[in-house]
């Protein structure tokens, strides 16, 4: 029966009228509960319910024959429907920096959607959308202060290989086309993405209708010289010459744009070599080719500066943004663009400059919980409490060095990438393994191929990351 109800905050005040189904709800203090969970949604009660759902980017008949399923979530926890208390390592999908169930959001959204829940955003627009953009070019780094939003990291990075395309097409050089990404990058699943990324199964699968006109850089990962490098590697700053060569292949008159994530997150947490970034900057300058940082996974504070670009000291033409942007609450995503590529498209007469965008642009909904989120960021000083903790993060990773099958060790910030031996013939099983039994043991960590990566919330504390790592040492040790 659809009912409305009032969702109380923890003081037992209304927070905002919802229509839905009525369920039990219960909600669970930060400490482990024998109880049930239960939400607006009843959990599965047998395989036929699980059938409809088809899960994205997951082995669906494996997931389930034995699913893993989360129903509540505060703080730096999550807890399953039966009530077992869960540590979120890695921030949802790397997207919850603020710790999830922040009541500041939750009033916003319901604030805004008791206002007005839609605005179109072609020739029309809402206070909410200036307020954000004002918010964002605020704590951007220096110059890069335009902002278009998307609903996602793909439809940000789609995005800004279109504006690059663009940009070139309106200051007279239409023969820029070509388009740079590099080996094991990750830009979304969007076609242009897909084309400008370097995961071998995604392109493999898509092959027939990528994007023409791409090329690659090599990535950066050398094990031989940098394993278990803290922080930085010193070797490889080199590869970024590989620009050049590609430069004199293709000619620069035909290559639009480089992209690049800072760090690639996606492929396993590839740290950028001292210099590398740097290095790419100059050639790009030197041949009038946009760079393009993806910082939907480095942005709003991951690695102890609001973003990449600030902390590595590179500033590039265009940053793609998404996950932190609204801490995971509400889908949304941007591109901040510098003055210079923006001002081209206000040149001419009168008219749409870019005709792109897209039905959910700049949300109403979406803006409030982005500035409810900034909001947090500023007053909390989460945008640089990763340098905080970084040391101890750091010292808690390296000690992982000696246990069994670990031959490398990352990390960046609060962000960890631990690389697994890998079983003969089942590449991706041993992690897969150490992912699961870290579930059953309360702590959830991502795994990609034999990587385990870990980006835990920017709340975590001191116990918490000692709880996440003891429990990944006793898992690797057989305990």
């Amino acid at each position: 029966m659809l009912m409305v109800f009032r969702i109380l905050d923890k003081k037992g005040e209304n927070i905002a009228p919802v229509a839905g189904l009525v369920h039990f709800i219960y909600h669970p203090a930060e400490s482990p509960c024998s109880e049930p969970v239960m939400s607006n949604a009843t959990a599965p009660s047998g395989r036929s319910e699980l059938e409809a759902f088809w899960l994205p980017f997951t082995a669906n008949r494996q997931f389930k024959a034995k699913p893993r399923l989360l129903a509540k979530a505060s703080g730096m926890h999550y807890w399953t429907p039966e009530g077992r208390q869960i540590l979120d390592g890695v921030a949802g999908l790397w997207c919850v920096n603020a710790g999830h169930g922040r009541r500041e959001i939750t009033q916003a959204v319901a604030s805004q959607l008791e206002t007005m829940d839609y605005a179109p955003p072609f020739q029309m627009a809402h206070p909410g959308a200036f307020a954000l953009a004002n918010e964002l070019v605020k704590i951007a780094p220096e110059r890069l202060d335009h902002v278009f939003f998307t609903n996602s990291g793909s439809e940000s990075v789609d995005t800004a290989l279109k504006i690059a395309l663009a940009w070139h097409r309106a200051r007279g050089e239409a023969s820029r086309t070509r388009l740079i990404g590099r080996e094991r990058g990750y830009h979304g699943v969007g076609f242009g993405g897909i084309s400008v990324g370097g995961i071998a199964p995604n392109r493999r699968t898509w092959s027939g209708a990528l994007l023409p006109g791409v090329d690659h850089l090599p990535h950066t990962h050398d094990p031989a010289r940098n394993a278990f490098s803290r922080g930085a590697p010193a070797h490889g700053a080199q590869l970024a010459d590989e620009l050049e060569r590609l430069v004199a292949l293709h000619d620069a008159s035909t290559i639009a744009a480089v992209i690049v994530e800072p760090i690639a997150g996606s492929a396993g947490v590839l740290i950028p070599p001292r210099g590398y970034l740097q290095r790419l900057r100059e050639i790009c300058d030197r041949h009038g080719i946009l760079l393009i940082f993806d910082e939907v996974i480095t942005g709003f504070g991951r690695i102890g500066a609001p973003f990449a670009a600030q902390e590595f000291g590179v500033t590039p033409d265009i940053i793609t943004l998404a996950k932190g942007l609204t801490n995971g609450c509400v889908p949304m995503g941007a591109v901040l663009v510098s003055k210079t590529v923006h001002e081209a498209f206000m040149q001419g007469p009168d008219g749409i400059e870019l005709f792109h965008g897209y039905t959910y642009s700049a949300h109403p909904v979406a803006c409030a919980a982005a500035l409810a989120t900034l909001g947090i960021y500023r007053s909390e000083g989460l945008l640089t409490r990763a340098k905080s903790l970084a040391q101890y993060w750091e010292d808690a990773a390296h000690a992982l060095r000696e246990l069994p099958h670990v031959i490398d060790v990352r990390n960046y910030g609060l962000i960890l990438g631990l690389e697994l031996q890998p079983i003969p013939g089942k590449a991706g099983a041993r992690a897969f393994e150490v992912f699961i039994k870290c579930f059953e043991r309360g702590v959830l960590v991502r795994q990609t191929g034999d990587i385990i990566a870990l980006s835990p919330p920017l709340i975590v504390e001191q116990p918490q990351i000692d709880q996440i790592f003891g429990t990944l040492t006793a898992v690797l040790r057989g305990q």
